[in-house]
């Protein structure tokens, strides 16, 4: 069993940055895709960005030239650097992993969310 563990987040006002950090633990042996989604109060989880284990990044167009998703490959983690955080940034961030334990099997592995809210 694969799991997710998030970092970071929290209260920031308009334009202010923070940044996420999430770690796979278990059994694993690969790793391909890793991302961050986002659900708002009321809405719809949502892509924020991801990132394939070539490091080719792929970024909501909300998002785009203010968050930064990067990954360590030798320690397995993925960070998002979020700049110039708007009110509408504020939602709980989920992060994503997905791969292949040792025995072969294909994982998809969520963590429990982390709050960011930004206030104007």
């Amino acid at each position: 069993q694969v799991q997710v563990m998030e970092s970071g987040g929290g209260l920031v006002q308009t334009w202010g940055s923070l940044r996420l950090s999430c770690v796979p633990s278990g059994v694993v042996f690969s790793i391909n895709d890793m991302g961050w989604y986002r659900q708002a109060a009321g809405k719809q989880r949502e892509l924020v960005a991801v990132i394939s284990s070539a490091g080719t990044s792929n970024y909501a167009e909300s998002v785009k030239g203010r968050f930064t998703i990067s990954r360590d490959k030798v320690k397995n983690t993925v960070s998002l650097q979020m700049n110039s955080l708007r009110p509408e940034d504020t939602a709980v961030y989920y992060c994503n992993a997905k791969g292949l334990t040792i025995s072969g099997k294909e994982f998809d592995s969520w963590g429990q969310g982390t709050q960011v809210t930004v206030s104007s």
